[in-house]
């Protein structure tokens, strides 16, 4: 049946607002406090899949709403079939985060999107006491948000099931495989029933993770929104050459802009992420820094500072950044450049978020400049040279220009963005190949007749 230009444009207008996405009044409510008027493609395209009790997977980086669309329709769902107060030990959801991070980030997010409605969540993960984690689930909670760390040690304790479990949320996959979090994650998911809701998001779909797909997912619907290279070429990116001794010596150049009021910078240890710190505060510029070594407390505290805006500066390592949403950061600066292209573009990622501008700042030495030529090939794009500071160095940049560029049409690089396959076009929806037939009325049983049962427009 043909539709029409103006039934075409009606839908659109619809799709532009949360109005569209047959959302419950207290989430409506929920999402007009955070300040969100409209629903991120990853939102749109995947709520209502998700408010229909549909498996999904989801190719999506941070930065896109991805969280917000697993957290609504399962905010949605679970309080739909809400028989009460929830059994001790017994949460009807679990979500899967691979850092502590990006388990307190979702934890947030359940919270602000909850707050109308009477569902309880709770927080799981490493370097915090497991004496109030034991006590929050035995008073019985909903939700639970975890890492597969912590939830394998309370689960072998016998501190709670998974046998209740409706929804299952695994995100971040990539990063999971990353961190060698796989074998915990497939323990956990055969603890839990296979009458359920799964969804798992992942910025990139190594084969690993497209096999977990398979075997985790049930007849899935596949949603793919904004490759990697897409939002680096949204960001202002500039490359200043400077010797490795002269770096620190840039940095306080660099930070004497005022337009870089909330700024993450990068270096690739954990001992130079603490020297730069020191540097930064010895020359009285409020500085946090969070890296594997520092214990949870001392992380959440420069966060929150960060956060906040009292602290102008946030230096981590990559894991220990992973998760992290901040909004307002206005600056990334590459202090050191990542032995890893695809590390890069997550970096910079944390800026221009929701449709903001955003500035990259990348600082290259001798050694690095292979690293560079990478980046380049990746993001199909030459990251602009910035000669004007006092640290500038020629004889890097000279040797630089003497390295052969990337094609400008080069599509098996670009393979490697967070789609995993260049012709894959974003907000592309498509049905994900089942493991066997379909579903039958699995969805119809979960959404009603299960007796049990659910999220924003974040960007997450």
């Amino acid at each position: 049946m043909m539709i029409s230009r103006q039934a075409r444009h009606e839908k659109r207008q619809y799709m532009n607002n949360f109005s569209g996405l047959e959302l419950i009044e207290p989430l409506r409510q929920a999402i007009s406090a955070e300040g969100y008027a409209a629903p991120t493609p990853i939102q749109a395209q995947s709520i209502p899949h998700l408010l229909g009790a549909r498996d999904l997977l989801g190719v999506a980086q941070t930065g896109t709403g991805k969280t917000a669309a697993f957290v609504l329709p399962m905010l949605q769902n679970l309080a739909k079939t809400s028989t009460g107060r929830p059994a001790p030990g017994h949460p009807r959801a679990l979500v899967l985060a691979p850092t502590r991070e990006l388990a307190v980030q979702i934890g947030d997010s359940v919270r602000a999107y909850g707050k109308n409605m009477v569902l309880k969540a709770t927080t799981i993960f490493g370097g915090s006491p497991m004496g109030a984690q034991i006590k929050a689930l035995n008073a019985g909670v909903d939700i639970v948000i975890a890492t597969p760390g912590r939830l394998m040690d309370l689960l072998q304790q016998r501190k709670l099931r998974l046998d209740a479990v409706e929804i299952f949320v695994l995100d971040e996959a990539d990063r999971m495989l990353d961190m060698g979090f796989i074998p915990e994650v497939r323990k956990i998911a055969a603890m839990i029933g296979k009458d359920r809701q799964t969804v798992l998001f992942s910025a990139t779909m190594p084969h690993q993770i497209a096999k977990l797909a398979e075997s985790l997912l049930d007849d899935p619907v596949r949603v793919e929104v904004a490759p990697q290279s897409t939002t680096a070429e949204r960001i202002d990116q500039k490359v200043l050459f400077v010797q490795k001794a002269k770096k620190r010596d840039l940095l306080n150049n660099v930070l004497k802009d005022n337009g870089i009021s909330r700024a993450l910078v990068f270096t690739r240890t954990k001992h130079g992420a603490d020297k730069v710190a020191r540097y930064l505060e010895q020359g009285n510029i409020r500085t946090g820094v969070i890296h594997g070594n520092k214990s949870q407390n001392a992380r959440q505290r420069a966060l929150d500072g960060f956060k906040r805006g009292n602290l102008r500066i946030l230096v981590a390592t990559d894991i220990a950044a992973r998760g992290i949403d901040v909004d307002g950061v206005t600056h990334v600066i590459n202090f050191d450049l990542p032995n890893d292209p695809e590390t890069y573009v997550h970096r910079i990622g944390r800026t221009a978020r929701a449709g903001m501008e955003g500035k990259a700042i990348s600082f290259c030495d001798q050694e690095e400049r292979g690293y560079l030529f990478d980046i380049e090939k990746i993001t199909n794009k030459i990251v602009a040279v910035d000669m004007d500071h006092p640290y500038h160095a020629p004889e890097i940049a000279d040797a630089k220009a003497g390295v052969k560029k990337p094609a400008s049409n080069n599509s098996g690089n670009r393979s490697r963005n967070a789609g995993g396959n260049a012709k894959n076009k974003p907000g592309k929806s498509k049905s994900f190949k089942p493991r066997g037939g379909p579903k039958g009325n699995k969805g119809q049983n979960r959404s009603g007749a299960r007796g049990k049962g659910g999220g924003s427009s974040r960007a997450a």
